[in-house]
């Protein structure tokens, strides 16, 4: 690892850690959701502590939301952002920004130019010419892609077999597809999913030292491959979105790789965690697979209700661009507001008897998993459709899928899902799924 990157490590990661950690040791609850080895298996009895502070609740890092309405709020409101504004942002960002550009590390999601961390209108620049690759028309074409690779998975799936269901199965659908939108080669897919699991991590605040280190070895390495797939298709443009990219020349080769990668993390991580999430609601809940059996139509319903209760992105973070009242609460400028999306998405205002997985809640698809506003996620219609297929399917193939053992969680906060799930997958059904 090189060694300018301990320093970026301190100061976008390590100096917060220390501080996040002397809070949860006093029992502060922010800390405590957003901290490692502190971090509770189940975070909502720290969110209904924080909700019950009020809408807005202060603690000593940022300022929490858990309200459904003002989350959505800040989410589309043009006086949050991304960006500190001017020079008020406060000592750690400017020692941040500083290191930044004297250790600049490769282009990744967590960093400019990556749209992720953008406000117009930048964010709109880098947005706008990757918004072609996922209109209900371009999505609609993939639909049979998507079919196409299930369909193969599942023959693949060892008859009455036991697996590891993320490995074999929910991360192998989104990889195929997102592989086949960004020109690379499907042989590249294992590579890509080992890259994933090392760079997943950096979305979290207060990463210690060898995550961090993990995560932009496997960067270096993604970079490196970039480098050489953006070189091959300006020789050998495809039909995909990157060919397109790097055809029309309005981004740089470093907009291009982040723009890449971010398409990798959001096309993919997503998605994994969705299928994965669903899967394991409906087999502890089989009253509710039951009806999905009975009542088909209601398998698009089935994936929003796994979306609202098991957000694949648990949160996300917005600065005050100026001085505003939020809730009744007085905000300065630049103040860090934390809106926790899996919160909200069980805010007892909005959804009765919230804590419930009920496939046929009427308003289910109000959730804020995908986020809302300039920033609400690219591929959120891909992720619906690959979700509602991929699980429908493998419970048609496998009605007697079950679990095994305990599911795994992924040790990330921001990232929601399984890092391993044991099934047993039973005998297959007589009649193929069409």
């Amino acid at each position: 690892m090189k060694p300018q990157y301990w320093f970026r490590w301190l100061t976008m990661q390590g100096i917060l850690r220390l501080t996040m950690r002397r809070y949860a040791r006093s029992g502060d609850p922010f800390a405590l959701l957003l901290g490692g080895a502190e971090r509770p298996a189940d975070p909502f009895a720290l969110i209904d502590r924080l909700r019950a502070e009020g809408r807005v609740a202060r603690t000593p890092l940022a300022r929490f939301t858990a309200d459904h309405e003002l989350g959505r709020i800040i989410l589309r409101d043009n006086r949050f952002g991304k960006v500190p504004p001017g020079n008020a942002a406060n000592w750690i960002a400017r020692l941040s920004a500083t290191t930044a550009r004297r250790f600049p590390l490769p282009a990744n999601p967590i960093e400019p130019p990556s749209m992720l961390v953008l406000d117009p209108p930048e964010h709109t620049r880098m947005r706008r010419p990757v918004t072609s690759a996922f209109t209900p028309r371009a999505i609609a074409r993939l639909r049979e892609r998507v079919e196409g690779v299930t369909a193969e998975l599942l023959d693949t799936l060892p008859a009455d077999g036991s697996i590891d269901l993320v490995t074999a199965y929910a991360a192998q659908v989104p990889s195929a597809i997102i592989t086949d939108i960004l020109g690379f080669a499907q042989r590249d897919r294992t590579m890509f999913l080992e890259w994933g699991d090392r760079i997943a991590p950096l979305l979290d605040l207060g990463l210690d030292w060898r995550r961090f280190r993990l995560g932009f070895a496997a960067q270096d390495r993604m970079d490196a491959y970039l480098d050489a797939h953006l070189d091959r298709l300006r020789r050998e443009p495809g039909e995909d979105i990157l060919s397109s990219l790097v055809t029309a020349g309005d981004l740089d080769d470093r907009e291009l790789k982040a723009t890449a990668g971010l398409l990798m993390a959001a096309g993919f991580e997503t998605t994994v965690n969705l299928i994965g999430n669903c899967v394991v609601r409906l087999l502890r809940n089989p009253d509710q697979l039951a009806r999905l059996r009975a009542e088909p139509d209601l398998w698009p319903n089935a994936i929003e209700e796994s979306l609202r209760l098991d957000a694949p992105v648990q949160s996300t973070a917005r600065l005050a661009l100026e001085p505003l009242e939020l809730g009744g609460h007085r905000l300065p400028a630049n103040r860090l507001v934390l809106v926790h999306l899996a919160g909200a998405n069980r805010d007892p205002a909005v959804f009765p008897d919230p804590h419930r997985f009920d496939v046929a809640r009427e308003n289910a698809k109000d959730h804020l998993s995908f986020s809302s506003g300039v920033h609400v996620c690219l591929g959120a219609s891909l992720a619906r459709m690959e979700a509602v297929h991929a699980v429908r399917a493998l419970f048609e193939r496998f009605p007697d899928l079950c679990l095994t053992g305990e599911p795994t969680r992924r040790d990330t906060y921001t990232l929601h899902g399984f890092e391993r799930l044991p099934v047993r997958l039973g005998r297959p059904a007589e009649t193929p799924v069409s």
